[in-house]
């Protein structure tokens, strides 16, 4: 649900969601301390299930025949516009549950006839919620927990089986964005498989997530940036798909700092809600700092959004200025 407004409480190396959110505009929006009390607007909520980490992670797989993109080919932009979900584990982070990833796709497929309308083939995505921010410190006190290498794997699996990218999204908690990307060396390796940032849920010390904005620098995204470059050179891959994930002007600062790097495709999303006054005025807000060289991309909240109006359709996500180039649901 509202990622923005989750706090994900833990016990030891367990995974959880809760969400919640009310539609307001970029300078009016602060997070709220957590409550599992409610679910009415403003207020968060806790998931109707709670995921268990597996004990034992499995292989990772092996990599496709030929280090391309789904469907071939080699670029992201211009050639695609990406439409995925986002999801995991708990019915809490969006639609992308792992009992339903061909339900989910099937209905990517759906939603990307609406978006190939400009001579672009639509790329479909999975956005896996892969490093978990929380409300306890966990074993190591850094606010977060890791989903192990079997989860990966079957949304990997499920991602190719529908022609789709699997991007693995991090809330680092407390722990730095550089150290939680090089431990997942092994899936970046893997052509179709890159990266999404959540800085609202990188937090300092004595912060919690949950409890408030978390933020990154343009200078943190550019190490990112940098060491996937890296690899995508090293390695020969495709180009890698690095989205970093912004409701607020605060959760990132010195956006600037954030070159091109060979073979990464930085994407900005914004990931206000509400009406579509509301989405747009957030929209026209943070797209006034994109650097060039960022690609925009657009979030919708198929609950919270509707709450406060109809979601957006396609045709109007298209007619924003600039035009998304990633555009996802949660």
């Amino acid at each position: 649900m509202r990622r923005s407004l989750v706090l994900l409480t833990a016990a030891v190396l367990t995974a959880a969601g809760c969400a919640a959110g009310t539609g307001v505009t970029d300078t009016a929006r602060t997070p709220t301390p957590w409550s599992a009390s409610s679910s009415s607007p403003g207020e968060t909520r806790t998931p109707s299930a709670t995921p268990s980490p597996s004990p034992t992670p499995s292989p990772t797989p092996s990599p496709t025949p030929s280090a391309t993109l789904p469907g071939g080919g080699t670029t992201i932009l211009p050639e695609h516009r990406l439409v995925g979900f986002a999801g995991g584990r708990s019915p809490a982070f969006g639609r992308l549950e792992p009992d339903a990833l061909d339900a989910a796709a099937a209905q990517i497929d759906a939603l990307a006839a609406e978006y190939a309308v400009d001579g672009r083939t639509v790329l479909p995505v999975f956005e896996l919620i892969t490093v978990v921010a929380h409300g306890s410190p966990a074993a190591d006190g850094l606010y977060r927990t890791h989903e192990p290498d079997d989860v990966i794997a079957a949304y990997l699996e499920a991602a190719r089986r529908h022609g789709a990218l699997l991007l693995l999204n991090i809330q680092p908690g407390r722990a730095d964005f550089l150290s939680e990307v090089t431990r997942l060396e092994h899936w970046l390796l893997e052509p179709d498989v890159g990266l999404a940032l959540d800085p609202e849920w990188a937090v300092g010390p004595g912060e919690v997530p949950g409890d408030v904005y978390g933020s990154t620098t343009g200078a943190e995204l550019d190490s990112v940036a940098a060491y996937l470059s890296a690899l995508v050179q090293e390695h020969d891959l495709p180009e890698k798909v690095m989205v970093f994930h912004q409701v607020h002007s605060s959760v990132v600062e010195g956006e600037s700092a954030l070159v091109a790097h060979p073979g990464v495709v930085p994407i900005k999303s914004v990931d206000g809600i509400g009406s579509r006054a509301d989405k747009e005025k957030t929209w026209t807000t943070l797209m006034a700092t994109k650097p060039a060289t960022v690609a925009p991309g657009f979030k919708l909240f198929f609950d919270e959004d509707t709450a406060l109006g109809p979601l957006m359709t396609p045709a109007q996500v298209l007619a924003l200025v600039p035009t998304p180039d990633y555009v996802l649901y949660e």
